[in-house]
């Protein structure tokens, strides 16, 4: 048996180890590895005995090694890292040392976070999740942390002018126009008439660029309707693009929108040019979506 197992460990002779107990006849039981097996044993027998010290700090830190996911083992590490008084600048410091590669595991940006709010700092964190960004652009785990730390030490003031250089770096970068999108809908300043009128030419900029890129036109949906404005004030804008030859379905989509609005608005017909764009969309332009197209043809008939 191997010396690095704790059952050999001289300094661990005070602790029974406790097996895992799958009942008397487990229908698929888990090929654990010998030495996981061994460390989760000595795990259950101190956190059996509340024992809170280094050496389980020790213990934890050998368990997440070989599976960073166990969510009661990082669990139990805060219970015991708060009631050493651990220093928790050196927690970050192992947490960055295994995010890298682990940057998609939950544990790692939970445990994180519950670190950084007993800590009551976050002036290290955008540079984190910075850094983690530059490897994986659309990283969820990362979005959401900065969420959080952005609304927990209010820091605001630079997050529009972030997302502008990630849309730089990549306009269909989704995580990037809903993070634009909360932290207008979320910053304590509200937002004014003139910065939506902003966002509006913003959006259209980067349709203009990429027209098929569904996330600018959700998000320039989104504003207008924060600006409480009108779809047929961007008809201009349509026809701008419609005279480009462009066939995105999105811009034919909010034509509809609109036909639609103006028809309601009006209490009249809809157009019939939106019939005409369903149909093109349903038979050509967004045949992968032909039923909801011919169904909102249907309703659209109706009005």
């Amino acid at each position: 048996m191997s010396d690095s197992f704790y059952s050999k460990k001289p300094e661990w002779a005070d602790i029974t180890p406790v097996p895992q107990d799958d009942g008397p006849n487990p229908l698929v039981p888990i090929a654990y590895s010998s030495d996981y097996k061994d460390a989760m044993d000595y795990f259950r027998a101190v956190s059996k005995n509340d024992e809170r010290s280094p050496r389980v700090l020790e213990l934890i830190a050998a368990i997440i090694e070989m599976n960073p996911a166990h969510y009661t083992v990082w669990q139990y590490r805060q219970k015991v890292l708060f009631t050493l008084g651990s220093d928790l600048n050196k927690e970050l410091e192992y947490i960055d040392s295994i995010a890298e590669n682990q940057s998609k595991n939950y544990q790692i940006w939970h445990h994180r976070q519950v670190v950084v709010e007993k800590l009551g700092n976050g002036d290290k964190e955008l540079e984190f999740i910075n850094e983690i960004l530059e490897g994986d652009s659309k990283n969820y785990h990362a979005w959401s942390y900065r969420q959080w730390v952005v609304a927990h030490f209010d820091k605001w003031d630079e997050e529009l002018s972030f997302t502008d250089d990630m849309l730089v770096f990549d306009i269909r970068n989704n995580s990037a126009w809903n993070y634009r999108h909360f932290v207008l809908s979320n910053r304590p300043r509200k937002v004014t008439l003139e910065e939506l009128e902003d966002e509006i030419e913003f959006s259209k900029k980067k349709i203009a660029l990429a027209p098929n890129n569904p996330s600018s036109w959700a998000y320039l949906s989104s504003i207008l309707e924060k600006a409480k404005k009108q779809l047929a004030e961007m008809k201009g804008f349509l026809e701008s693009l419609r005279e480009k030859e462009i066939t995105s379905p999105h811009l034919w989509s909010m034509y509809i929108d609109m036909y639609e609005q103006n028809a309601v608005r009006d209490k009249k017909p809809i157009d019939p040019e939106a019939i005409e764009m369903c149909d093109r969309l349903a038979n050509t332009f967004d045949a992968i979506r032909q039923n909801y197209w011919n169904y909102k043809k249907s309703k659209l008939m109706l009005l």
